[in-house]
């Protein structure tokens, strides 16, 4: 025990004196300068740009101790590897292995982009790519761009970007049959530069690889094609570089000579195709009166439903979707709606394992309702009970007999909502949404009035159901600015399918003066007319949400009254197929996705003003036109050295040292 203490009382200052040298080597306050210089190759094995390689194995030795930061994101090895390599950081060393068998005559790079970092301070090494060939030669063109969503122009990040030889067979089909032969991921502006490409011809493509096979196999997969063949080619070139001085100012900028590849400005608009497997995704009771499905995908036409013990066409009222991706069945009849369970045979389109859509049928669907109709009614007379008890007692503390009043639990009422309500613009009309399908409206309840100095008589109106929507009405009437109108409906007016009634209904409503608004007038400019194509001129709000669209007339105008003041953005749909309504492309048909461009600027807009705007939509690139503001997809922080030291010295003139 005597050996083991003093053996102890002499390495403990010894490990103490290792444990503060440590320390001061971090660049802790004070114990020093921060390191910020970035870490530097010293040696690769293979050599990097070696020939006639044939070694699987890559060992990258630095000069200080480095870490790899979101590797799995930013490093890609081109060839694709079909086996995914192990690539890692491992004291001075990074050390890739290659699982996949070389391809001979093949250049290889492995871009590490700017995940490589030193241990300490996180001085970032920058962009740096290593590369061997199999063969004789290393290929070093480059083929950069960016990938943009086709529906709304927003940088798409981590997609995968890659080329086919122009010249090779099988072309309609190779996306889907064969890998990628070269390929890059963009960053957070979905710019991308493939690189150790062939001089050569090419077709470029992008995808959001789910499978991780480098071809596109999947309908959940988006892509982006590119019908040009590019030819790459390089030249010299210039290009500024800033030198900062240690307080951050400009001391020079200089020119610094380097090799400019071809092109360098691809523009891939990137889709996901329509018609994406489909599949029940699930179903849901929450009620006694509805159940809801829920599918994966648009269905073509309802589902067909076949009850068990009733007859599903006389009792089911189907609300479906936009799309029939999401369809709820109102069951109007109670002897089927009272029991805890519903059960039918369900038949719908379902996606196979060849992807074709097929159609399937559930035999035995049952449906428990979350609530049921006896704790409802429960509940309903707990409810009415406390109401009367209320009621007694607000009798008794008045001393007085009450007016008569209805107990609101006695009687279940449909819930309504009107909008707008209150004041409303002179283009627009109110739309009632009730809590049930209509069944019947009775119009000799329902009056609409105009106000006439202090009067209200009455005016004409139209209501009609809203297309396609069991539980909504529009009302249409002839609105005049600063003029006030009221909506009434009595009790008996609607009757839902569920037997309920709406309670009385009054909205009244202002019509705003035509002082409060603004108009914005827009003309194209350089529309082609030889083609049936339609121009769909949409007006954004900040969130990049449309709130008026119109399409142009002949003459490329689109003229919006009755404008809010406030900022506006715009875009442009090329209507292709005049349907109303931007469509996506298709691969197998090289169907491209139509076009939509964005006005380049904030359209800021004052009440009484009007604004006249040109439009060149194509007169600048695609990659230019999406405002900052409104763009969600942000560019990546890039990674510099964090000038520690410069506040450091800072902090040491301020604390007088």
């Amino acid at each position: 025990m005597k050996y083991f203490s003093t053996s102890k009382q002499k390495i403990l200052p010894v490990l103490f004196s290792f444990i503060l040298a440590a320390c001061a080597s971090i660049g802790s306050p004070d114990g020093g300068p921060y390191d910020e210089t970035p870490p530097r190759v010293v040696q690769c094995t293979p050599a990097n740009k070696a020939t006639e390689n044939t070694k699987k194995k890559v060992s990258i030795l630095f000069d200080e101790y480095i870490k790899m930061e979101n590797a799995s994101e930013k490093v890609v090895v081109s060839p694709p590897q079909i086996e995914m390599p192990n690539i890692r950081a491992i004291g001075k060393r990074v050390k890739v292995d290659l699982f996949d068998s070389l391809q001979a005559n093949t250049t290889y790079t492995i871009d590490f982009s700017d995940a490589i970092v030193d241990n300490n301070e996180g001085n970032p090494l920058g962009k740096y790519t290593f590369s061997f060939s199999t063969g004789p030669d290393i290929d070093t063109m480059e083929v950069s761009g960016t990938v943009l969503n086709a529906e709304n122009l927003e940088p798409i990040k981590g997609i995968l970007v890659g080329l086919y030889a122009a010249d090779t067979t099988f072309h309609d089909t190779l996306f889907r049959t064969h890998p990628l032969i070269r390929v890059a991921r963009t960053n957070g502006s979905g710019q991308f530069t493939v690189k150790g490409v062939k001089p050569g011809q090419y077709h470029a493509y992008a995808l959001q690889d789910m499978d991780g096979n480098y071809r596109f196999s999947q309908k959940s997969e988006m892509l982006a094609f590119d019908t040009t063949t590019i030819i790459t080619s390089q030249r010299p070139d210039i290009r500024p570089d800033t030198v900062w001085t240690v307080d951050s100012m400009i001391e020079k900028i200089r020119m610094v000579p380097f090799i400019h590849y071809f092109p360098d400005n691809l523009v891939l608009r990137a889709f996901l195709e329509s018609g994406q497997d489909k599949h029940l995704l699930k179903t849901e009771r929450k009620t006694p009166e509805s159940f809801t499905l829920y599918f994966t995908a648009p269905q073509d036409s309802l589902p067909h439903i076949e009850g068990i013990g009733f007859d599903a066409d006389r009792v089911l009222l189907p609300e479906p979707s936009l799309h029939n991706d999401t369809i709820t069945y109102w069951i109007t009849d109670t002897l089927v709606s009272y029991p805890d369970t519903i059960s039918f045979h369900l038949t719908y389109l379902d996606t196979d394992t060849l992807g074709n859509d097929v159609l399937h049928t559930d035999s035995t669907m049952e449906l428990v309702s979350r609530t049921s109709h006896a704790k409802l009614e429960k509940e309903r007379q707990k409810k009415a009970a406390e109401w009367k008890k209320e009621r007694e007692k607000k009798i008794k503390r008045s001393k007085t007999v009450l007016p008569d009043e209805e107990n609101p639990y006695e009687i279940t009422y449909m819930t309504y909502e009107a909008k707008p309500s209150g004041s409303i613009d002179p283009n627009q009309n109110v739309t009632l949404t009730f809590s049930e399908p209509i069944a019947m409206v009775n119009m000799d309840h329902i009056h609409f009035y105009e106000k006439v100095d202090t009067e209200y008589v009455e005016a004409p109106f139209l209501l009609r159901p809203v297309e396609g929507e069991v539980r909504r009405y529009r009302l249409f009437a002839e609105w005049e600015a600063e003029k006030r109108y009221r909506f009434e409906a009595d009790s008996l007016a609607f009757l839902g399918v569920l037997g309920h009634y709406a309670q009385s209904i009054r909205n009244d409503l202002r019509v705003r003066s035509l002082d409060e608004y603004g108009a914005i007038f827009v003309r194209l400019v350089g529309i082609e007319h030889s083609d049936s194509a339609e121009y769909i001129v949409q007006l954004l709000n900040k969130s990049d949400k449309p709130v008026a669209q119109m399409t142009t007339d002949q003459n490329g105008r689109a003229d919006f009254f009755y404008l809010k003041p406030g900022e506006y953005y715009m875009r442009l749909i090329v209507d292709r197929n005049a349907n109303g309504k931007w469509d996506t492309g298709e691969y197998d048909s090289m169907t491209p996705p139509e076009e939509v461009f964005y006005f380049p600027r904030l359209i800021p807009l004052k009440a009484k003003f009007e604004m006249e705007q040109d439009w060149n939509f194509r007169s600048i690139s695609l990659t230019q036109q999406k405002p900052v503001a409104i763009t969600k997809q942000k560019a990546d922080k890039e990674k510099t050295v964090m000038n520690k030291n410069r506040q450091r010295e800072l902090d040491k003139q301020r604390n007088g040292k």
